[in-house]
C-alpha cells in the first residue's frame, strides 16, 4: 500500500469509528475508586492500574536522588500505581532511581513499565536487559517501543531480526508481561503501527500518545487513535496534558483543568510529570476530587483552546524534533540500513 493510500485509508477509517452509532458502546475503562485514587482497567488485559501515573522523566530531574526517591515513594504511598519510564532518560539514571525507591517492598505496589529505542533485535534486546538490572527487578510489568514518529518505525521493529522479536522472547522468558509502544509526532504513525502489527498478527496491549486541551484540534490523536484503540481492546495510556508545560505557555487553560480534561477522556493511565511534592499534591488533588467534564464544560473548555492548537507552537514534541532523543541518538536505534549503493 502506498502512504498516500494509507493516510487515506487511516482517515476513513478514522472517521468510521467516530461516526454516530460507531463508537464502543462503553467508551470508558473500567473504573473503582480506593481511597482517594482512582483505579482504571488497562486496556483488555486484567489490570487495575491508577488512573493517574507517575511519568519517568520528571523523577530523575533532582539535584539529589534522595529527592526522587522520596517523591517515588510518597506517590506510592498515595495510591500512584503505575510508574512511567525509559531506559533513555537521563542516560539511564531515572531508571536507576527507581529501581532504588522501589527496594524494601514497593516493588510489589506497582505496575511498573519502561520504554525502549532498539529496532533492531540485538539493541532492543541489550536494552531490555539493562533496564532490568537498573530498575532491581526480575520482571517489568510492561514495555513498550519508544518513540514511534517515523512512518517507517513500524517496519523495523517488525523485520525479521527486528526489536519485536526481542520483546515477545523477553516476554516468552519471563522477563516483561506485557508489550506497547509510544509516540508523540503524528497520530498516522500509531495507526501504521497498528497496521503493520495486525499484519504480522499482533496485537499491543497499551499504545501511549498526547492526549491534551491542544491535541483535540492538531493532529489529534485523541480523535484519530484513540477510537480505533478503543475498538481493539488496546490501553489507552495519555502523556503531556500539559505537554512539559507548554500547553501552560499558550494561556488557554489551567494545570487542573488540563489534567481533568485527560482523565475525562477514556485513558487508562495519564501519565503526568511530577518533580516536586507540591506538583504530586496537585496530581493527587485532581484525582481525589475528579469528576468527568460535562459536554458543555468540555466544550467550552476547546473553545478557549482552538485558536492557540492551530499551528502546534504549543505542542512542539509534534512540529519539531526537540523533543526527539532519538534523532539526537541515531546509535540507540541500532544499525541503520545501508541504503542504496
Amino acid at each position: 500500500m502506498q502512504r498516500r493510500e494509507f493516510i487515506g485509508a487511516v482517515t476513513a477509517a478514522a472517521a468510521v469509528l467516530t461516526a454516530k452509532g460507531d463508537e464502543p458502546k462503553d467508551k470508558h475503562p473500567k473504573e473503582t475508586r480506593r481511597g482517594d485514587m482512582l483505579y482504571r482497567q488497562l486496556g483488555s488485559t486484567k489490570e487495575d492500574v491508577s488512573a493517574v501515573g507517575l511519568g519517568g522523566h520528571h523523577i530523575g530531574r533532582q539535584k539529589d536522588e534522595k529527592d526522587s526517591i522520596a517523591i517515588i515513594r510518597a506517590a506510592i504511598g498515595a495510591g500512584i500505581t503505575f510508574m512511567d519510564n525509559c531506559w533513555d532518560y537521563h542516560d539511564g539514571g531515572s531508571e536507576i532511581r527507581m529501581g532504588k525507591a522501589l527496594k524494601d517492598g514497593y516493588r510489589k505496589k506497582v505496575f511498573l513499565m519502561t520504554k525502549i529505542d532498539g529496532r533492531t533485535k540485538k539493541a532492543a534486546a541489550d536494552q531490555i536487559n539493562e533496564s532490568l538490572k537498573r530498575l532491581q527487578t526480575d520482571v517489568i510489568d510492561l514495555v513498550q517501543h519508544h518513540e514511534i514518529i517515523r512512518m517507517e518505525d513500524p517496519n523495523r521493529i517488525f523485520v525479521a531480526g527486528g526489536a519485536q522479536e526481542a520483546v515477545e522472547a523477553a516476554k516468552k522468558a519471563g522477563k516483561i508481561r506485557y508489550i506497547g509502544f509510544t509516540g508523540h509526532k503524528d497520530p498516522l504513525v500509531h495507526l501504521r503501527m497498528l497496521e503493520v502489527a495486525k499484519e504480522h498478527g499482533f496485537k499491543f496491549d497499551t499504545a501511549q500518545m498526547p492526549l491534551n486541551v491542544l491535541d483535540a484540534h492538531f493532529r489529534s490523536f485523541e480523535k484519530q487513535v484513540v477510537p480505533v484503540l478503543l475498538k481493539e481492546g488496546v490501553g489507552v495510556l495519555g502523556m503531556k496534558a500539559l505537554g512539559d508545560g507548554l500547553v501552560l505557555k499558550s494561556k488557554t487553560a489551567t494545570p487542573v483543568e488540563c489534567l481533568q480534561y485527560a482523565l475525562s477522556l477514556p485513558t487508562s493511565v495519564v501519565i503526568t510529570g511530577i518533580d516536586s511534592m507540591a506538583i504530586l499534591k496537585q496530581a493527587l488533588d485532581v484525582a481525589k476530587t475528579f469528576k468527568p467534564l460535562t459536554k458543555k464544560e468540555t466544550t467550552d473548555l476547546l473553545a478557549k483552546t482552538k485558536q492557540a492548537a492551530m499551528k502546534g507552537e504549543f505542542e512542539r514534541f509534534k512540529t519539531t524534533n526537540a523533543f526527539d532523543g532519538t534523532a539526537k541518538n541515531p546509535s540507540w536505534l541500532g544499525e541503520h540500513d545501508k541504503g542504496p549503493g
